[in-house]
């Protein structure tokens, strides 16, 4: 197989691409570099440092034809998309309209889209399942929410191939406290420098926090199943700030000291996604408990 992963020095994207060559693949890769690091990028990756808004990388994507895209680049900072709406929308929606069309110029036979939780925004259920109504409250929910409708649409009138992975909050290795970067990452670094750990509002607010290798195996597993779907990848198990900060503790094995400060706009007080479409359509379940996780993640960063 051949694939491409946007985004492929960043996050979740590097460690895709290491599945991927893992498991025999031809990758290519495309970022800007502009929040991923080459250090992230496997070795027997083809790295090409382009913006996905360039007629560059859509000059790759028609050299390379690969077999299937994995579009992860993006901007996902909650409160950057606040504060420049225009930024975000250019580099999720456009970028997104852009790739997809040159997909189906190349000849790609899937796209694989990462979606997000924050399409949801504030959930009248306890775990938020595929049917319900997008009503997001961020720039960020809304663009990633037009994104998918583009594909959808694209899909209609075009006849290309897509699954959309909406991901609860993605944690691990790998992941950097710069920009939104996830609570997980952000506590993680201070911890590490001997600093607070800075809780918005009351901490009562629930996540759901999944490991990003488990995110990984579902985008493999989307490959060759879910055509045409959209699918929350979570573990439909929700986690408040404050357990989150109980369970460092229990890692730390010393104090923590932790300062609280305003909520945020645009952020979600409880957010759970149900699983049990991805159980049936990608024979997928979490494996990475939450406590695992955090202590991979910490040595990581101890590291």
């Amino acid at each position: 197989m051949k694939a491409l992963v946007t985004g492929g020095a960043g996050f979740i994207g590097s460690h895709l691409t290491d599945m991927l060559i893992d498991s025999g693949a031809e990758v290519h890769i495309i970022d800007n570099l502009t929040t991923g690091s080459i250090k992230n990028v496997n070795p027997a990756a083809t790295l090409h440092i382009e913006d996905i808004n360039s007629d560059s990388s859509s000059q790759i994507i028609q050299t390379v034809k690969p077999d299937v895209v994995f579009h992860m680049a993006a901007q996902v900072d909650v409160q950057r998309s606040i504060a420049d709406p225009a930024f975000d929308a250019n580099v999720n929606i456009v970028g997104t309209v852009q790739l997809i069309h040159v997909c189906k110029q190349a000849g790609v036979g899937k796209i694989i889209f990462s979606s997000t939780s924050a399409v949801y925004g504030v959930s009248k259920k306890e775990r938020a399942s595929e049917d319900a109504l997008p009503s997001p409250i961020s720039y960020y929910g809304l663009s990633k929410h037009a994104s998918e409708c583009y594909i959808r649409l694209f899909h209609e009138l075009n006849g290309i191939n897509y699954t959309i992975l909406r991901y609860s909050n993605v944690y691990g290795p790998r992941q950097t406290a710069k920009g939104e970067g996830g609570v997980i990452a952000i506590f993680m670094s201070n911890l590490h420098k001997g600093l607070p750990l800075f809780v918005h509002g009351s901490g009562n607010q629930n996540r759901d926090f999944i490991f990003v290798q488990d995110v990984v195996r579902a985008n493999i597993a989307a490959c060759r199943q879910g055509n045409q779907e959209t699918i929350n990848i979570s573990t439909a198990l929700p986690t408040s700030i404050n357990n989150l900060v109980h369970r460092l503790n229990m890692i730390h094995g010393s104090a923590i000291d932790v300062a609280h400060g305003p909520e945020r706009p645009g952020d979600i007080m409880d957010s759970c996604l149900d699983n049990l479409k991805a159980e049936q359509i990608l024979a997928w379940r979490p494996k990475v408990s939450l406590i695992e996780g955090l202590t991979q993640t910490y040595e990581y960063y101890r590291k």
